[in-house]
């Protein structure tokens, strides 16, 4: 049985249940979508799901399903106010993209108050009819693969309830295929068995899982038996030169008035214009990426590097780190250090940790990595106002020499917002520099939180 927990999605090669998964920068026409209520409230929101150039029907699929089900988790959490916040979260993985058909892979985690629980959803779309099909139509009949998988079951002990499973189709809605050609059942927590048990799948042979096929199923299988090596998300810690923004040193906070603005969550369809508008003022930004995202656009976060910009760690998929263990924590932002060192040869010495949250074992961890904790003093609330006039209105009227401003370059309203922004301030004498910058030669310690440039919380 596989027991690696699915935040980590660690696979061992001989493991059978290991998914064939595709390296989405290498997708042309890919972009990411993101779904979020904001950094402070009664819930922590963030669902991230791929977009695809021409694949309509899955797009429109994919956006109809993150929007059912934040409504379904909105729903669940509104009788009262609840400690610590309810969270909801989902990121995704490409089980197949080729010509023929592209394989969506989503995990969805919610925590309602005491741990954690995670459920597993791939959807196909099958290019050659055009069609979204999910996991259950990849064979033509679901009840002799039920039989099969209650045997393997069998023999995996007693905790696993080998009974609970039914030609239900939602006990099937996550199956994808091995480079052998074997079709992977994927189980959410609790579906067969405790939370405990972690990731709990099963391969079945291919040669007992063919004449099952549908003309999907044979197509998806093919993708994952041809698919290129994806590269691996090392959860060990990178070893690079720190990040620096290409113009640092070019200005003297002690001497100039300095703002920092910053951006998180990206890089997504809208941060290449946000780049323009950046460039075109001669402003510098510190970015706060997910690691997931940059995954997906790494050209992007090369991009940020070239004009001068900071690149920051926001976690791989951005969890709320104080309801994680230590040893979640820290793969979080390994896995994110490590997919941006792999595209520019450097490491993060900053994070900001989703939703701003941090604890003592978040810090701790922090300092052991060499990593600066970032908040902010200024919110412009751009994730909940959809009026460019009014994150305008707040960056403004809120800025102060040494703030440190939160925004996101998922939106689309951020993005109209920014060229004034940078007009009103740059018209009341404000510099824009990367957040480093605001502290001199004093620097940023490692496991310190930082909200603005006048000292550390911590």
């Amino acid at each position: 049985m596989a027991t690696a927990s699915p935040e980590r999605e660690l696979h061992v090669p001989a493991e059978p249940t290991m998914i064939s998964f595709v390296d989405p920068s290498e997708v042309p026409g890919l972009t990411t979508r993101t779904l979020t209520l904001g950094d402070s409230g009664d819930r922590d929101v963030h669902i991230v799901y791929p977009e695809l150039k021409g694949a309509t029907e899955l797009n429109h699929r994919l956006g109809e399903l993150a929007q059912s089900r934040l409504h379904r988790f909105v729903e669940a959490t509104s009788a009262a106010a609840l400690e610590p916040r309810p969270e909801f979260n989902v990121d995704w993985q490409l089980t197949a993209a080729t010509g023929d058909i592209v394989g969506v892979r989503l995990r969805t985690g919610e925590f309602a108050g005491a741990s954690w629980a995670n459920s597993l959803r791939t959807i196909w779309y099958d290019k050659v009819t055009g069609k979204v099909v999910d996991s259950p139509g990849l064979v033509t009949t679901l009840h002799p693969l039920a039989a099969i998988v209650r045997s393997e079951l069998r023999q995996r002990g007693s905790e696993v309830d080998y009974d609970a499973v039914k030609a239900d189709p939602g006990l099937f809605d996550s199956m994808a295929f091995n480079r052998e050609g074997d079709l992977v059942v994927e189980f959410d927590d609790y579906q067969v068995g405790p939370g405990a048990l972690g990731r709990v799948a099963v391969a079945v042979p291919a040669k007992r899982v063919e004449s099952l096929l549908s003309p999907a199923g044979w197509r998806a299988r093919a993708a994952a038996r041809d698919a290129p090596p994806s590269p691996a998300v090392s959860g060990t810690p990178v070893k690079s030169p720190p990040t620096t923004s290409s113009r640092a040193g070019s200005v003297n906070c002690d001497d100039a008035m300095c703002i920092a603005l910053t951006f998180d969550d990206g890089p997504g369809p809208h941060t290449g214009r946000l780049l323009d508008e950046l460039e075109n003022a001669g402003a510098r930004a510190t970015f706060f990426t997910v690691g997931t995202n940059v995954a997906a656009r790494p050209e992007l976060v090369s991009r940020m590097r070239e004009q001068g910009h900071l690149v920051g760690n926001h976690t791989w998929a951005h969890r709320d780190l104080t309801k994680l263990s230590s040893s979640k924590v820290a793969d979080a932002l390994v896995r994110a250090q490590s997919v941006i060192s792999a595209e520019l040869g450097q490491t993060p010495t900053l994070a900001r940790a989703p939703y701003g949250a941090v604890n003592k074992d978040v810090r701790a961890i922090a300092r052991k990595m060499g990593i600066s904790l970032v908040n902010w003093d200024v919110d412009t609330l751009d994730s909940r106002d959809n009026d460019p006039r009014a994150v305008v209105r707040r960056a403004v009227q809120s800025a102060h020499p040494g703030a440190i401003i939160l925004m996101h370059d998922i939106h689309d309203t951020t993005v109209e917002a920014v060229p004034e922004i940078l007009r009103q301030l740059t018209k009341k004498g404000y510099t824009f520099v990367t957040v480093p910058e605001l502290y001199g030669s004093a620097g940023m310690k490692p496991g310190r939180v930082y909200s603005s440039g006048k000292q550390p919380l911590t």
